[in-house]
């Protein structure tokens, strides 16, 4: 059996490529929407992908099942578990076959079992597999979101994310009758997770890639749980807010994902031509373009990728500052609309990590790039005396002194233990749809963890035409730092 395990370290996710020497054939568990990996490292090893499974509707990102099927010819394979809203509206038109416990896909001498997990999600299934070249019992076990290293699968997201009211308690419940699934297994199998350290699909998951059966119920916390009320509460607890574009993840991953065809890239625009073009024009402080009718103008989404640093130093009206970074992924889902078109501001001149942050984009939905400049855009705005915005920055020694408002924009868990004080809660992803609800009656400041996720808000709130906001510079890490007081 060949086995290949591929890793995102953006998404935190993990999946994986199970193939059969004998007879050359493959299956992939858990695709995201590139898939030239998957069709790569196939061809590497002399294989063909005849099957496409995965463990659950995903929240976190966008499935590439139905593009790897697509691409490959390939058999899917998709879990008929759960209740009739949380199963995979597009299985029939795609001729997928429907798994229930106990089914296997047989990829040459190698079987798969799938075993239904419910707790983290209704339909959630496990993969048991087996090496049938070598031995009748299995060798290890895909658990997806059900067991992590170190950690479950949180049973709280179609709660928090998607609103089903009262689910995430049942969720738990149901999530406890799942472990002993996991108990009954041999202890010497493999167990290799869909998710690593960073994911918001737990709290507490390892960075370590795998695990096995044994060593999970030693040491995994769940395990410990002594009875279902201590482990309901101990898997509910502190679990991170959900990123704002899980909900649309799972209603995209249910109904159907758009088949791409493969990641394009977006053309280099002229920037000058557009503005001297009269096409494109400032309006109430936010660069923005006249269409379809002379007297419309709509705000243009403008993504400038630079370093914070860089781009509190100066930009172009109007634009939003996401690094092209570990953290680019989760804030352009949270931020970014669907249903517009996307331009990106590269940091260089020759638009290196095009593809990178095409493919992070994809990876979540985010089709619409319509173009990308390079830093030479901002350069000619500067050389046509064309004022660049700056966002002006506050050390916390400066901050204590003043008198200023102060919206914290980090996530409730992290404001609950500690924050400002006097400070407004707004955390970033409600930002937009909150902005009638910050203080106008002095000098806004806006701060967060370390002043990454504040300078993001700064160009969120200068995009909508709110001038002066101030960004606290090493954000609440600063001002514990300097021993200012806090409250709970």
């Amino acid at each position: 059996m060949i086995f290949h395990r591929f890793f995102d370290d953006k998404l935190a996710q993990a999946s994986y490529l199970l193939g059969c020497v004998a007879t050359g054939e493959a299956l992939v568990v858990d695709a995201n929407r590139d898939v030239e990996p998957y069709v790569r490292a196939a061809e590497r090893d002399g294989l063909r992908i005849v099957a496409v499974t995965e463990t659950h509707i995903h929240a976190d990102y966008l499935s590439g099942s139905r593009e790897l099927a697509a691409r490959t010819g390939a058999q899917l394979h998709l879990s008929d578990c759960g209740p009739a809203e949380w199963k995979y509206a597009f299985a029939k038109a795609d001729h997928a076959r429907l798994l229930k416990d106990g089914d296997e896909i047989i990829v040459g001498n190698v079987r798969v079992r799938a075993l239904h997990t419910p707790g983290h999600t209704p339909e959630h299934l496990s993969f048991l597999f087996t090496d049938g070249a070598a031995t009748s019992e299995p060798m290890g076990i895909i658990t997806g979101d059900f067991i992590f290293c170190g950690d479950v699968g949180r049973p709280d997201l179609l709660e928090k994310a998607v609103q089903v009211k009262g689910s995430a308690e049942q969720g738990a419940k149901v999530l406890w009758k799942s472990l002993d699934t996991f108990r009954a297994l041999p202890d010497h199998l493999s167990m290799w997770p869909g998710h690593g350290a960073g994911s918001a699909c737990g709290k507490g998951m390892s960075a370590v890639p795998s695990s096995t059966v044994g060593y999970e119920k030693r040491v995994n916390w769940a395990f410990q749980a002594n009875d279902e009320e201590s482990f309901v509460a101990g898997v509910l607890a502190g679990q991170p807010e959900p990123p704002a574009y899980f909900a649309t993840m799972k209603r995209l991953n249910r109904d159907g994902p758009k088949v791409l065809g493969g990641l394009r890239m977006p053309p280099l625009l002229d920037f000058a031509a557009l503005v001297e073009g009269g096409e494109w024009r400032v309006s109430n402080g936010s660069l923005s373009v006249q269409h379809p009718a002379p007297s419309t103008l709509h705000l243009k989404i403008i993504i400038d990728l630079r370093s914070a640093a860089d781009f509190a130093a100066g930009h172009i009206p109007g634009s939003l500052s996401i690094p092209l970074n570990k953290s680019f992924t989760t804030w352009a889902g949270s931020l970014l609309p669907y249903d517009r078109d996307i331009h990106l501001i590269f940091p260089d001149r020759d638009g290196a990590g095009l593809h990178e942050a095409v493919r992070d984009l994809a990876l979540i939905g985010l089709d619409r790039i319509a173009g990308y400049w390079t830093v030479d855009a901002i350069d000619w705005w500067r050389e046509q005396e064309r004022p660049l915005v700056t966002v002006s920055q506050i050390s916390a020694e400066e901050l204590a002194k003043a008198s200023h408002n102060v919206v914290d924009v980090r996530a409730a868990s992290e404001w609950e233990l500690g924050h400002l004080n006097g400070a407004t809660h707004i955390p970033l992803p409600e930002l937009a749809g909150r902005i009638g609800e910050l203080p106008t009656d002095r000098p806004l400041v806006l701060q967060c963890g370390s002043g990454a996720r504040s300078m993001i808000a700064a160009s969120l709130l200068q995009a909508h035409g709110i001038a002066g906001v101030v960004n606290l510079s090493g954000g609440y890490s600063a001002w514990l730092k300097a021993g200012l007081p806090t409250e709970r």
